[in-house]
Parts: structure tokens; sequence; C-alpha cells
């Protein structure tokens, strides 16, 4: 697993805007703080391609969350795009099953055969979204069973698929790391601080205790981004984990 030392390398902002300027607006005022930028659907299909060229160049490490989920040979040319765009990480739908994430691992190599000397990115998993309660599961999605097996049968298989990691809920990374391995990566959305909104996500957790639970990677949004004071919001979180 291709990780980070510094605890603030592993915290994830979460960039969702509809275009580039209030991103923009953002990262001026985080500049010099090294964390991990995320562009999700609304931020790529507004601003493109050209605006993760634009974060690697400020040196940012960049997640593209666009949870890729189609036919295997579709999800294979676009992981194949994804990774010659240079991203450091990127998901798939684990629900798209073994031979889709396969095909994306296959995307993910086809591309690096072409790109001698570069990093290869870290590909993951999209298990159950943090917003996924019970309820949804068994009565909207139609999964029996507890969320956290439902995770974890998502999990193993990415695992057996050859994917580096999974997006889960902080809730579950333990068992994902007994079942899959400590390298096996753990990217977990649902992050509130202590006294923030909960918002739409039911399976939740404070920096602090998201990384006590063994997690690699955090990914924080609106406690950030809304906040009043975007940077001071960011500097109270690494002081939270950092002591």
């Amino acid at each position: 697993m291709k990780t980070t030392s510094s605890p603030v390398e592993r915290i994830i902002v979460a960039l969702d805007f509809p275009d580039s300027v209030g991103a923009e607006r953002l990262l001026k005022q985080l500049e010099g703080i090294p964390c991990y930028m995320k562009v999700g659907m609304e931020l790529f299909y507004a601003a493109g391609p050209q605006f993760v060229l634009k974060l690697k160049e400020a040196g940012y490490n960049v997640f593209l969350d666009l949870k890729l989920h189609d036919i295997p040979n579709t999800v294979k040319g676009g992981s194949a795009s994804v990774t010659r765009l240079g991203v450091d990480m990127f998901n798939v739908h684990a629900a798209g099953g073994r031979a889709m994430m396969e095909a994306a691992r296959e995307g993910v190599e086809q591309a690096m055969s072409g790109r001698p000397g570069a990093a290869k990115p870290l590909l993951i998993g999209v298990t159950h979204l943090t917003s996924t309660s019970q309820q949804t599961l068994n009565d909207e999605i139609g999964i029996a069973g507890p969320i956290d097996e439902a995770v974890l049968r998502y999990a193993a298989l990415a695992k057996q698929s050859g994917l580096d990691g999974v997006v889960a809920s902080p809730l579950e990374v333990t068992r994902i790391k007994e079942r899959c391995g400590e390298s096996f990566a753990t990217v977990t959305p649902g992050i509130r601080p202590a006294g923030s909104a909960v918002g739409d996500q039911s399976r939740i957790m404070t920096p602090q205790e998201a990384f006590a639970q063994g997690t690699d990677y955090i990914v924080i949004g609106r406690p950030v981004t809304a906040a009043a004071d975007p940077r001071q919001a960011l500097e109270q979180i690494v002081e939270s984990i950092t002591g």
C-alpha cells in the first residue's frame, strides 16, 4: 500500500463544489497544509480533468472519487484513462462484481505500462456508502443481514480481485483489517469532529476515533469546506489527531 507518514497527509479534504471557483477559493485558504484533495463527481463534471492536473501541478495528492460502475470492459477503459491522468487514488463500486474489479485493475496495469517511472494509483472499492442505513440496505437495496457483514463481503471480494483497499465507514475498519490484512487500505468517509452536524451520514466517528480504529485515510468535507474559517477548522482537526 502506498501510504504516507505524516498524519495530515492522511486527511483527505473533499472538494465538493459545483465549480472550480469555490474549490480554488478553499485551496487558497488551505495553502501550505499538505493534505490529500478529493475531487468528486460534482466538481469533476464541472471542471474536468484540467482541474485534477492543476491540483497535481500544485503538489497535492489527489483522490478521484467517481465510483466507476459499469460493464467490465468499460470500467477497464475508464480506469486506464484515470490512471493516465496521474491521480494518486481512485475508486470503483465493489457491487460491480469480481470481473469488473479485475478489469479495473487490468486498466491500471495497462496504463502504467505506458508511464515508466510513474507512481501507481491506489485502486479502492466502494463497499456501502456511509449514508446507507440498516433499513436502506435491507428494505430498499434488497440485501439481507447486518450492514457490517455486507461491507465485509465486499471488502473480501475487492481483496480477491486485486484491489488495494476499500472505502468503508470507520465502524467497519477493525474487522476489514482482521479479514483482509493490515496492508489492505481503508479510506473512511463519515468523519465528523466532535460537535459537528451529522448531515446525511448514518455511520460516523470523530477523526481521533477513526484513526484509533486503524484506518489509513479519513475523508472530511463539510466540517472544513462549510466552516466559517476552513483553515482553522482543518488545523483543529490536525491538532486533535496529533496531540
